[in-house]
């Protein structure tokens, strides 16, 4: 694992950011921009000037084929003339640029791919300055922490501080709302930074306390933290309480600063606050020696000091201490930034805080220039000279014992501030950025939590980011190597806070997880946001460490195995001499998964890598050597030789026979020739072209990594089989049975060879059960060879040890041979699992009567509740095979499409009692099955079964002879409603269908034609109660609403109304609207006649012409009832 450049949010709308920052400029030409940037000064070394020139020549070359694609935000470096600064919680961004600025809060949107992702956009754009001619030149952003009891670390909100060229500091909300302002001093802010609270590492470390340091030209104001928040919190409470009702303002505590005067410097751009350090008493003594000569006093106590480190020039950096208790820190009274409902409020104090009105048609306040407090005195204590070079920042870092000091020279210089020395310097980095980066110690399994004896190491990475060269760099400290490089462009920018939130201490933060991010690099040309992650290993730079040593031969590795052009032999060796090569037992199993993932490397060459693992484990002491480790490899090796083992038995040319199970079969054959016809039409009707990718295909090969994947040993040194996705357990039984089943295999060499590497017959009978099921259409191609495999895969199967139970009972259910009825029961492959269940029952029908000839021996025939649920079964499958053949007869073309509905035993008992009659309403539905033709083809069913009771003792089906002028599939129809006579009774069917019917038409109106079809439906139903029933659901649900609209329509308007109204106020055509009128006549019509035989003698209708025949009054309800083998139907609303 190596250092790395991750993208976690990425900036929106920069265009707006830019054209509203740069409204008034104009783009400077590219020209300039690249004759600017090849100008090197004479102090630059050769190899920079070579450098620099050469990339700008590329640039040169490329610019001009490529200023006509880019746009002009991304060709100019605009975001350098602005100034930037990001929240630690990297949840808002603040870029200004003179008056304007520009608030970017994060946002969080879900991509294409579903994914959740963070991104920052505009949330307030405004002008920031008030006084004339004044510029923002430096803003920070600080994340204050919430004060309730239930927070977890994120902030509360987040104050935007802003530092004008006029001397002021004013305080924002993230919305643009001013909070407060305040003029410390005249001259321009240079710099502003903050120092917030961070736990001690170590018991000796000085507590820090937080502050914000704002730098001017020649002095140096620190506000104390804690005062500072309370008094943000103040303001931003009185702002919303008079954004809400305009109540009196409530005076916030003062704040507590200190101004310091620094001396004996000639210019100062930059300065870093060290916090509170304490000296020693020899370091003490020294500098009293210094300071005081020979006869210098030397207190008790080394007194508490605050270090401030400055650059500019004369000299080059200079160190400053103050005492504490040399200066009383000043009280500042704070002038909220609220105006009123009525008048603007103005409040000045003593150290001139200040509001205004921001509203430009209210009275104007005459401004008064605030009272500037005067600054204490601080000298030098000393310093690095160096009169030609001047510093132009400093970065401190997260520890406050390093920092890193940039020149206008092009170099970076590695200060050790506690003793006040350079100890390192990189040159070649012009305009060079920084940021620290510190890293903690990954946890290792046996250090779950580090003690107070043994702390948790952290290691402290410089980051560098040259815009001459476009790379960013990241640096070991203290000495080093180079441990990352990254090239990133020329025009981005790094982002490092160096502080967390703001109000947090000791008490507060524990238990507290804080969000934040250390260095972010913002890359203004596709506006990613973009932060560095470190592994802590390469902190471990020397030539000792193993660790180290150990990552760097699993990178090289892992490169190996990426090339796909390295030769076996070369990719055997190579993987070998580095697996063993590496000493840590976590990187070396890393090491090795990543070998046994990878798909290039060849199974020989994944044995023999293991294997030699494996012995060198063996060798090796039983102390030393880590036992999951060992463990992992005994257990690929187990996979890895069954592997090879199952592909030898798949190319093996000879296969065996079985003449044991030919008399079992006979019974088989019987039944194969009676559902032969249906077979061979399903078989017909479900072999249609489709499309699929190779990758997909069955018959494709199984890696050996997959199979490796899917496979574990348990402690028992048994194998168990992962489920995982049915494609990947398909692809497992296809590599396992498929052969077999085909003949291509020796089937028993296969069982003996599975059984002995330890895999439970339950998981390879599901196997077995799954690849027959998904492989229905090539077992239909050779029914009788494949049935006779897998006849003998089953029985070799149930001998197995553990999979039927020695003491089962055959008057009880087998879980065994359960386990295969409910995959056959679930399976929507009809065929097959009637192949199955047909292999199924005679293997169970043989075993107990084995089991029955063994203990009774006796010649009665043995009976089992076992062989009854088979019975059932069969039954069950063969009516759902008739019924789902039928389902997959195309409909013709013209007629409404949709795909065929897939049907099982679950999902018809699951139906419910009308669920097969709906099935088939449906199918009427998209054949367009006209209501006559339907009515014909149940007369010649009902026909058919007269006659076949007729001549039921010559044995003939008559179908053959007298259905020679019907389409197969009328007879396929016709065959399902045989095999269904009481769900699919006349009556029952015409009933769905009109319902199917009437619902399709309620989805389009505009097809009146569904409505006839279902009128015409509905009197096929010869039961009046059943009549009665469907007519009266369809007028309530369907009819009375649009039938009501019509004939408020109708009465309103006077006339037929127009196309538009009838679309508006009843919801179909003018046409529609005359079709379904004639369709409510015949429905009422039917609803009149059917009311008039039912109630005829309790309430007689005089306008109802009752026929003749006084045997309808005798009308009885109709007996509801369901094939005995589907007794068990459960769906809504039928009680269990």
């Amino acid at each position: 694992m190596s250092c790395s450049l991750l993208e976690f949010c990425r900036l929106q709308e920069l265009k707006t950011v830019r054209d509203y920052l740069f409204q008034s400029q104009k783009n400077e030409p590219v020209e300039e921009k690249n004759q600017t940037e090849n100008d090197v000064s004479w102090e630059t070394s050769e190899w920079e000037s070579a450098w620099d020139s050469g990339e700008n020549k590329e640039e040169e070359t490329t610019s001009a084929t490529k200023v006509e694609e880019e746009p002009t935000e991304q060709r100019a470096p605009w975001l350098q003339d602005c100034v930037v600064s990001l929240s630690p919680c990297s949840d808002l961004l603040v870029v200004a640029r003179e008056q304007k600025a520009v608030f970017l809060s994060a946002k969080w949107r879900t991509d294409d791919g579903g994914r959740e992702e963070m991104t920052l956009a505009v949330s307030w754009t405004g002008t920031l300055s008030t006084d004339e001619g004044e510029c923002v030149s430096s803003s920070i952003c600080i994340p204050l922490a919430s004060q309730k009891r239930s927070s977890t670390g994120r902030p509360d909100w987040t104050c935007v501080v802003v530092g004008f060229t006029s001397g002021y500091v004013r305080f924002y909300t993230e919305n643009g709302v001013l909070l407060l302002a305040q003029l410390l001093h005249e001259d321009p802010v240079l710099r502003l930074k903050c120092r917030t609270y961070e736990i001690p590492r170590h018991p000796g470390v000085t507590e820090q306390h937080e502050e914000l340091s704002i730098l001017y030209p020649a002095s140096m104001v620190t506000i104390d933290g804690f005062s500072l928040f309370q008094s943000l919190r103040a303001c931003k409470n009185q702002v919303a309480r008079a954004a809400a009702a305009g109540s009196d303002v409530i005076q916030p505590p003062p704040l507590a600063y200190k101004k310091w005067g620094l001396q004996d410097m000639d210019t100062i751009v930059d300065h870093c606050s060290v916090g509170v350090m304490t000296l020693c008493v020899f370091d003490q003594m020294k500098n009293a020696s210094i300071l005081g000569g020979f006869h210098a006093s030397v207190k008790g106590n080394p007194p508490a000091m605050s270090q401030y480190v400055t650059v500019g020039g004369g000299p080059y950096t200079g160190f400053y201490y103050a005492v504490e208790g040399s200066s009383q820190p000043l009280l500042s009274h704070v002038a909220l930034a609220v105006a009123s409902k009525l008048t603007s409020a103005l409040f000045s104090a003593a150290s001139g805080w200040l509001g205004w009105n921001k509203h430009k048609n209210e009275e104007e306040v005459q401004k008064q220039k605030p009272k500037v407090e005067p600054a204490t005195p601080l000298t030098i204590r000393f310093g690095l000279p160096d009169s030609r070079r001047h510093g132009e920042s400093i970065c401190l870092s997260p520890c406050n014992t390093l920092a890193g000091v940039t020149d206008d020279f092009g170099r970076v210089t590695l200060l050790d501030l506690a003793r006040g020395v350079a100890i390192r310097m990189w040159k070649g980095y012009r305009d060079a950025q920084l940021g620290w980066l510190q890293v903690p110690e990954e946890r290792v399994d046996r250090e779950l939590s580090p003690s107070a004896s043994h702390p948790r190491r952290h290691a402290l990475f410089l980051v560098i980011y040259a815009p001459r060269r476009g790379i960013l760099e990241v640096w070991g400290m203290q000495h080093g190597p180079r441990v990352g490089a990254f090239t990133v462009g020329k025009h981005c920018r790094l982002l490092y806070a160096g502080y967390r939130l703001m109000g947090v201490n000791s008490v507060t933060s524990k238990g507290w997880q804080l969000h934040t991010q250390q260095v972010c690099l913002l890359d203004p040309i596709t506006g990613a946001l973009r932060t560095v992650n470190i592994p802590f290993h390469l902190a471990l730079s020397d030539k000792k460490s193993e660790r180290a040593k150990d990552m760097h031969l699993l990178k090289k590795l892992t490169t190996l195995l990426r090339s796909r052009e390295v030769e076996p032999d070369i990719l055997e060796s190579e993987a070998k001499s580095a697996l063993l090569d590496i000493k840590h037992p976590a990187i070396k199993k890393q090491a090795l998964e990543s070998l046994l993932s990878n798909k290039n490397a060849p199974v020989s060459c994944l044995a023999n890598i293991t294997s030699a693992l494996y012995d060198t484990l063996k060798q090796q002491d039983p102390d030393e050597v880590d036992p999951a480790l060992q463990q992992l490899c005994s257990s690929q090796l187990k996979l890895l030789q069954l592997y090879s083992d199952i592909q030898q038995l798949h190319s093996a040319a000879d296969t065996e026979t079985c003449p044991e199970n030919e008399e079992s079969l006979e019974g088989i054959e019987e039944e194969l020739s009676r559902v032969g016809p249906t077979l061979q039409r399903y078989a017909q009707l479900t072999t249609r072209p489709s499309v699929s990718f190779a990758q997909d295909s069955p018959n494709s090969l199984l890696p050996a990594q997959a199979f490796l994947s899917q496979m574990e040993c348990t402690e028992g040194e048994e194998l168990r089989v992962i489920r995982g996705s049915e494609t990947q357990w398909n692809q497992l039984g296809n590599f396992m049975f498929w052969g077999c089943l085909c003949g291509k295999s020796p089937l028993h060499q296969m069982c003996d060879t599975l059984q002995q590497a330890g895999i439970s017959p339950q998981q390879l009978l599901s196997l077995l059960l799954s690849v027959w099921l998904q492989r229905e259409k090539e077992v239909l191609q050779k029914p009788e060879e494949t049935v006779k495999n897998l006849h003998t895969l089953l029985i070799a199967l149930s001998n197995m040890k553990g999979a039927v139970e020695d003491s089962w009972d055959p008057q009880s259910i087998s879980p065994w041979w359960q386990q295969v009825r409910t995959t056959c029961i679930q399976s929507h492959n009809a065929a097959a699992a009637l192949l199955a269940a047909f292999v199924a029952h005679r293997a169970t029908k043989a075993s107990i009567t084995s089991r029955a000839d063994s203990k009774f021996q006796s010649e009665w025939e043995a009976v089992s509740l076992e062989l009854e649920q088979w019975l059932v079964c069969v039954r069950q499958l063969e009516d759902v095979l008739v019924l789902q053949t039928l389902l997959l007869v195309p409909p013709p073309q013209g007629a409404t499409g949709g795909a065929a509905p897939q049907c099982s035993i679950k999902t018809l008992l699951e139906g419910g009692t009308g669920g097969i009659a709906d099935s088939i309403s449906k199918w009427v539905f998209r054949h367009n099955l006209a209501p006559e033709r339907l009515k014909e083809i149940l007369q010649k069913k009902e026909e058919a079964d007269e006659k076949l009771e007729q001549k039921s003792g010559e044995g003939k089906e008559p179908e053959e002879g007298n259905q020679e002028d019907t389409d197969r599939t009328a007879e396929l129809l016709v065959a399902v409603c045989q095999r269904f006579p009481h769900s699919l009774s006349p009556d029952l069917l015409s009933a769905h269908c009109c319902w199917e019917y009437v619902v399709q038409w309620n989805k389009d109106p505009e097809e009146g034609q569904y409505l006839w079809c279902a009128v015409e439906h509905l009197k096929l139903v010869s039961s009046p109660h059943i009549q009665l029933g469907i007519s009266a659901m369809m007028w309530s649900t369907f009819i009375v609403k649009r039938f009501s609209a019509a004939a408020y329509l109708m009465e309103k308007v006077g006339k037929a109304p127009k196309d538009r109204l009838c679309r508006r106020d009843v919801g179909m055509g003018d046409k529609a609207v005359t079709s379904f009128l004639g369709c409510c006549v015949q429905l009422l019509q039917i609803l009149m006649e059917v009311t008039g035989v039912l109630v005829k003698n309790t309430s007689p209708l005089s306008f109802i012409d009752y026929p003749a025949d006084s045997a309808v009054e005798e009308v009885s309800a109709p007996e509801l009832s369901m094939e005995e083998a589907w007794c068990g139907a459960e769906g809504p609303g039928v009680s269990g």
